[in-house]
């Protein structure tokens, strides 16, 4: 996932705790726009191998995350979203020049 791509919400399910901490939060199925991308702090905080990927997003804002020492802004963890389907636009732009003039039957 990376700045500037279009995901889909495919998990809306939080905690009631998750809940108290955020002023908004991502709807199932809903659009939205990758605003930056970080490190989840799992790999920190746990001392593990993996790290999750973190998500910030331009349709949502949220106060700063309260157990960040750099008062990041709460975000979301890139496992629910999915990415976006969508033509790069100058692949729609070669496919409308194809078709413009084209013969269709009456």
């Amino acid at each position: 996932m990376i700045k500037g791509q279009r995901v889909v919400c495919i998990n809306d399910t939080f905690p009631e705790l998750i809940r108290a901490l955020y002023q908004e939060l991502p709807v199932k199925d809903n659009i939205y726009t990758i605003r930056e991308v970080f490190l989840g702090r799992e790999k920190i905080v746990r001392g593990g191998d993996t790290a999750t990927v973190g998500l910030l997003l331009k349709e949502l804002k949220n106060p700063p995350d309260p157990f960040h020492r750099g008062e990041q802004e709460l975000g979301f963890s890139s496992e629910r979203f999915a990415p976006l389907n969508e033509l790069p636009d100058e692949e729609i732009e070669v496919e409308e020049v194809e078709h413009a003039g084209a013969w269709a039957p009456a």
